[in-house]
């Protein structure tokens, strides 16, 4: 009988953390991502989940900013999120997905977006017909949101600069 719990990530949980990023994706891009937005001070929910006391997925959101019309509204970018391979198809990243969700919705959160498979994000609400009229550099069908209340729908998505410098 596992035991798996989700929790805040702590700043004890970081060598874990990146470790986690680097099996889960097989390259240290994303690891280096998630110390950026730690260091930059743009998280706004960073969770770990926990089997038998070892750190086996982790997911972060850090914020975004929707632009128009002179206007800045905050929103949140759900990037990276990662779970050890050897427990892939366990529930740990929808587990993941869905507390970070009640957390970012009980901050007063109304609008989140993420870039990654449709088929996969869609489960939980995110739609690239929600996300599509976003102007961005990553628009596309893998660009997906999902809003809780009200949020734009247009406008440029300005994403923390750890964004920009992983793409340079």
């Amino acid at each position: 009988m596992s035991m798996m719990s989700i929790r805040a990530a702590t700043p004890r949980d970081r060598e874990a953390i990146r470790l986690v990023e680097e099996h889960a994706f097989g390259q240290r891009t994303e690891a280096g991502l998630v110390d950026a937005l730690v260091a930059g001070g743009d998280t706004v929910v960073e969770l770990v989940a926990e089997e038998d006391g070892q750190v086996v997925g982790h997911i972060l959101f850090s914020r975004l900013f929707v632009q128009s019309g002179g206007k800045r509204f905050a929103a949140v970018a759900l990037a990276p999120l990662a779970v050890e391979p050897s427990f892939h198809g366990t529930g740990i990243g929808g587990a993941l997905i869905r507390e970070a969700h009640i957390r970012l919705k009980e901050a007063g959160e109304t609008l989140a977006v993420v870039l990654g498979d449709p088929a996969y994000y869609g489960r939980f609400g995110y739609t690239h017909a929600r996300a599509e009229k976003f102007e961005s550099e990553y628009q596309g069908e893998a660009l997906q949101a999902l809003a809780w209340g009200d949020a734009p729908e247009t406008g440029k998505l300005v994403y923390a600069s750890a964004f920009t410098a992983l793409a340079a």
